[in-house]
């Protein structure tokens, strides 16, 4: 039963489930993170050889029939798949059973996703049936399945969670901003229990065109894909395009505890500021992008001297990667320079909307492992870019305290602080 209480509750997350490039489920996710293993290949899903891009993080050896009812599998873009077999393993893994919860217990537990993509790529596959043929291929629900509301819904109907059903797309930081958003609806006693994360699938034809005309992915390495996504380093010249889902089970702090769930962290702090500078470039100085880390770490009661990680946004971009490292140095400090961080991008490629929600999933492995995962491909710095990513190797720390950065189209910057629960 919802509780409403005069302050703001804490809220944990207890459960994790990951679909990604270098691993199905969150142990394997962890190991090929902290061995510094890429999920950057040739695209398989489509013929790329007229594409001047031929590279992206997939996600393989998945088993995408298994998700869904035979009679579905034509109705769903390829992001449902993903998100629900990443939501199954949160759930398992927070060690509830929604099939056995009373009606009250249902509406209790909600559901937010982040996507920047949602159904784009299934849309574009739906429309050309129709135009080219065979149209009995089309589905009946492509309008439907193509908005980003749909996913939600997918989850929300497989598990029978009544609770509030949303998706937040707000590009690149659409994942940091849902789960935040889940945080807040639990914090305020709104819901006891959120399924929140992010998922994504861009890998498209039309959507791989559309990226590739604003010049923002590399095809220096087609010959060389994981080498390719190289964030902070000197000939880095490019996104690579990824997919996967990285979804959470937040929790009320004292509903956890009275069913003696496990806790992975606690969620202390989020910050939102927007440059409103221009559609797809940074503004220069980063002061927006180390403003929201700043309102971030002050939410959690933070200083920057308390931050033993930094996970980060780390595209790959020339632009990106050097206004991201100036908005550390104003928004840690002098403390940025002895910060460790690293940018996962640099094995997963970047997946859009669910960038923030498998940041956390690398922060959540560097609390828990002991082990801070590497930025591969980092073999000669930008000078300009001069903070410590942990360059190849994953590397020994204690992680309590962790932020998670994420910058977006349309100049929007969304920062999330996640702790280790002190008893």
């Amino acid at each position: 039963m919802l509780r409403q209480f005069k302050q703001p509750r804490r809220v944990v997350i207890t459960g994790m489930g990951c679909v990604t490039p270098i691993g199905i489920g969150r142990q394997n996710f962890w190991a090929a993170l902290t061995a510094g293993e890429s999920g950057v290949r040739r695209i398989e899903c489509f013929d790329v050889s007229k594409s001047p891009v031929k590279i992206a993080a997939e996600v393989r050896d998945f088993d995408w029939e298994a998700q869904l009812n035979p009679k579905d599998r034509k109705h769903v873009p390829r992001t449902v798949p993903l998100a629900l077999a990443a939501a199954r393993e949160a759930i398992e893994d927070a060690a509830i059973s929604p099939e056995n919860f009373t009606l009250e217990q249902r509406r209790s537990v909600g559901v937010v996703l982040g996507t920047g993509g949602g159904g784009l790529a299934f849309t574009e596959r739906q429309y050309a049936y129709w135009y080219n043929g065979p149209t009995n291929k089309a589905s009946v629900y492509t309008i439907p399945a193509s908005t980003h509301g749909g996913l939600s819904s997918e989850l929300s109907m497989a598990f029978g969670l009544r609770g509030l059903s949303h998706i937040v797309s707000s590009g690149c930081t659409s994942s940091t901003d849902a789960i935040a958003y889940a945080a807040q609806h639990i914090a305020l006693g709104r819901q006891d229990m959120m399924l929140s994360g992010g998922v994504d699938a861009p890998i498209a034809p039309g959507i791989l065109a559309g990226f590739n005309l604003m010049t923002v992915l590399t095809s220096d390495w087609n010959d060389q894909p994981q080498r390719a996504s190289r964030p902070f380093s000197l000939n880095r010249s490019g996104i690579v395009l990824g997919e996967g889902a990285w979804i959470y089970m937040l929790e009320e702090l004292e509903h956890a505890r009275e069913r003696d769930a496990k806790i992975y962290a606690e969620v202390t702090g989020y910050g939102a500021t927007c440059d409103a500078y221009h559609r797809v470039r940074l503004e220069e100085s980063g002061d927006e992008p180390a403003r929201a880390m700043k309102l971030a770490l002050q939410d959690a009661g933070r200083s920057p001297q308390e931050v033993d990680y930094v996970n980060l946004h780390g595209t790959s971009t020339v632009l990106n990667d050097r206004i991201e490292t100036s908005a550390l140095k104003i928004a840690l400090n002098g403390r940025a320079i002895a910060t460790p961080m690293s940018a996962t991008k640099s094995q997963i490629g970047h997946p859009q909307g669910a960038s923030g929600a498998a940041g956390l999933g690398a922060a959540l492995c560097a609390m828990h492992t002991g082990m801070i995962p590497p930025t591969i491909n980092l073999d000669e710095p930008d000078p300009e870019c001069d903070l410590d990513y942990v360059a190849n190797t994953a590397r020994r720390a204690d992680v309590r305290v962790a932020l998670c950065n994420c910058i977006g189209f349309g100049s929007k910057n969304s920062a999330l602080v996640v702790e280790k629960l002190v008893e």
